[in-house]
């Protein structure tokens, strides 16, 4: 699957941006040119050789807090799809094979979850645990899980049905093996695409918990934190607000357009769509080294 994914042109896009997300997370503190907690005199400066993005309104070098903030989102959003994928996923697989009672249980415990607003329920539960992004990601994490709880069971339903799962049931075959061998292959595509996605959807849920200043303790830099300061002071620097706010959106971007790609890739369709285009390219190939034998030949 991964080598269809980067054979699109999308997908190379979509992971490429990725991949200096997640460098930024794992470098930015260490490339931060300062301290991104150290205040000083110079406040709301404009950009300059010292201070590449400006200053904040205690004089906090604002591209060091940027960097230096990308880990926590990053680890937020993962931590977000993580959750969803092991609460969601493993219910929706296991509800097809685990009898009646599981699955009604299960079904309206996702039903349950979709009713929720995660941002209101995530905001109860700081007050009851206290001001931490683990704990708040790990419930967001759980009320987005019906996504995965839903597309994994559909697509366990339409493997469940087929001849071999059923011969390998009649033989004897215990159910973990039979995810293991004939399901997990089949639910794995749909469970990507649902999985790129949901990191796109955590890192709105990081920022959007920041920017109100939830999950998070002052001074500590998040890219939310950082737009909902710099909103404060446009009429000093009205261009702040968009450095943070175009990180947020080109990697949620990214998830979205990796999960459009591996869903273009999955199943028959992609592998039918990866294998037109390489006749395309054949073709044009081949007609590009007969053309000037025939006008040679002519």
């Amino acid at each position: 699957m991964v080598r269809r994914v980067l054979a699109l042109t999308s997908g190379r896009v979509a992971v490429a941006i990725w991949a200096v997300v997640a460098l930024l997370a794992l470098l930015g503190p260490l490339l931060a040119p300062q301290d991104p907690l150290a205040t000083s005199d110079n406040t709301l400066a404009a950009a300059s050789g010292g201070h590449w993005l400006g200053t904040d309104y205690l004089g906090r070098d604002v591209l060091s807090r940027l960097l230096d903030g990308s880990r926590i989102s990053v680890l937020g959003a993962l931590e977000v799809a993580l959750t969803a994928l092991v609460v969601g996923a493993v219910p929706g697989i296991l509800s097809v094979y685990l009898g009646r009672v599981f699955e009604w249980v299960t079904l309206r415990l996702a039903d349950t979850l979709v009713a929720l607003p995660f941002l209101l329920f995530a905001v109860a539960v700081i007050a009851l645990l206290g001001n931490g992004l683990t704990q708040a990601m790990l419930v967001t994490g759980v009320l987005v899980s019906p996504l995965f709880y839903r597309v994994s069971r559909a697509a366990t339903l339409a493997v469940a049905r087929s001849q071999y799962v059923e011969a390998a049931l009649i033989s004897g075959a215990s159910i973990g093996w039979v995810v293991r061998r004939h399901v997990w292959a089949k639910v794995l595509p749909p469970i990507a695409v649902a999985f790129a996605q949901t990191i796109g959807t955590g890192f709105v849920i990081v920022s959007s918990l920041t920017f109100l200043g939830i999950g998070v303790r002052p001074p500590e830099p998040t890219w939310g934190g950082l737009l909902a300061s710099d909103l404060g002071y446009l009429s000093h620097r009205p261009w702040a607000p968009l450095t943070p706010a175009l990180l947020i959106m080109v990697t949620v971007w990214a998830g979205n357009l990796l999960a459009d790609a591996i869903r273009d890739v999955s199943g028959e369709a992609g592998r039918a769509l990866l294998k037109g285009r390489g006749t395309r390219t054949g073709r044009t190939d081949r007609t590009g080294e007969t053309e000037p034998a025939r006008a040679g030949g002519a």
